[in-house]
């Protein structure tokens, strides 16, 4: 596990707060993470423009995800939109969640930006969960420029469990059970929404 200082003012686990086991049915390390929606920004295949970010299962309490910047992701010429990082690292810190078995959302994202990320870039981030106090879950992410291992952001945040019925009532009800019917096994909804 990577060591962090979080920065003064950043999402840190209360005194406290525990550091759960990884649970027994958890994927194994290596094993690659089905999105949760294929529509999704962050995941989904199927969204023209999006990072289409891969997600792996890692060691412990944490997850790797890897996506390469495209000019569709540019904010200044030729450079990442700050939004599309910080995104980037909501992405895999939500992919926390299947080693949980638990569906979150964002409750606080902190993100750091410690270098440019030109467009052609591929970003190898890692997420880790530092703690879980009721139903948030604090947890961390790095991001590195994965050709030179330079770190380029880090992120800070605190997720909250809910149930799957959250996304029915606050989002596209229909589109959720359909997104829910696709070929994927229904133990895997009750893990990632």
């Amino acid at each position: 596990m990577t060591t962090h200082a979080p920065p003064a003012g950043a999402v840190t686990p209360p005194e406290g707060c525990a550091l759960p086991s990884r649970p027994a049915d958890a994927p194994a390390p290596g094993t690659l993470l089905s999105s949760h929606f294929d529509a999704c920004v962050g995941c989904g295949a199927d969204h023209p423009t999006g990072l289409r970010m891969t997600v792996t299962a890692g060691e412990g309490l944490s997850v790797q995800g890897e996506f390469t910047v495209t000019a569709d992701h540019q904010g200044a010429p030729g450079l990442a939109h700050g939004g599309l990082v910080a995104l980037a690292m909501d992405e895999v810190l939500g992919g926390l969640g299947w080693l949980l078995h638990t569906p979150m959302v964002t409750g606080r994202l902190q993100t750091e930006y410690l270098r440019p990320v030109p467009v052609g870039t591929t970003l190898s981030l890692e997420a880790f969960v530092d703690g879980v106090a009721g139903r948030r879950i604090y947890c961390h992410a790095i991001a590195r420029d994965a050709a030179t291992g330079s770190t380029m952001a880090r992120a800070y945040a605190v997720f909250v469990a809910v149930p799957m019925e959250h996304f029915r009532d606050h989002g596209d009800a229909a589109e959720v059970d359909r997104a829910m019917r696709r070929s994927r096994p229904a133990s895997e909804w009750t893990v990632n929404p």
